[in-house]
């Protein structure tokens, strides 16, 4: 399944290059609300948030009352998440606050489960280089995505995986490393990060994973489904 992405920082959407560079910037942000009113999933992350300057939350909140959802950055906290989830989305992405100390923070994460029920958290496992980053992707931590995933399964019913060497470079992405994951653990996958192709999508598809893509729907290298 392909889901699109909505990305904000500063009340626009956004597509950045390797999560640094703004590549695009369109303050329509409910045309593209509308594009992807059809699509059963659509990511919306708060870049602002994500990187601790501000938030897009009020957007936030309407956009989840618009789409069928899931809402990730800056989600570091029980109330936060249930904010974004009193206001319609159908799960949280939790990223940074699932990690402590380099390692994956059991505690937090068996807190938030509780509180707002496994079902909906899908854990966010970016990696760079073979190693798990966080906290926009500046730091890098001792651990592998299969640990972290391993370690947290418990916690969520969904990983979304983000290969960050190929994110917004338009050139694809690591099908291999994306595989490896699907085979290591039994929760459901989303792949994102250099998504640019059908037959990526096609192939992701086949293996019972999903595809978040953003630049490429944004540029018209891939063609919003009709």
């Amino acid at each position: 399944m392909l889901i699109p992405s909505i990305d904000l920082k500063g009340g626009a959407v956004v597509q950045l290059v390797q999560g640094e560079r703004l590549a695009i910037r369109d303050d329509d942000v409910f045309g593209w609300v509308r594009r992807f009113e059809r699509y059963p999933k659509v990511q919306v992350i708060d870049l602002d948030a994500a990187m601790g300057a501000g938030d897009n939350l009020a957007l936030v909140r309407q956009i989840a009352a618009a789409l069928s959802c899931r809402v990730g950055g800056g989600v570091r906290s029980i109330e936060r998440a249930q904010d974004i989830l009193s206001a319609g989305a159908r799960a949280v992405i939790v990223g940074s606050a699932l990690f402590k100390d380099g390692q994956p923070d059991l505690e937090f994460a068996r807190r938030l489960a509780d509180a707002v029920g496994v079902e909906r958290v899908i854990a966010a496992v970016d990696s760079r280089g073979g190693h798990v980053v966080v906290h926009g992707w500046k730091t890098v931590l001792p651990i592998t995505a299969a640990d972290a995933m391993a370690a947290l399964a418990p916690y969520c019913a969904e990983f979304l995986y983000t290969h960050v060497d190929k994110e917004g470079l338009m050139g694809g992405t690591d099908l291999g490393a994306i595989l490896e994951l699907r085979r290591a653990t039994t929760r459901r996958l989303t792949a994102a990060g250099g998504i640019t192709t059908k037959e990526e999508v096609d192939t992701l598809h086949e293996h019972d994973v999903d595809a978040v893509v953003g630049m490429a729907l944004y540029t018209g290298k891939l063609a919003l489904d009709r």
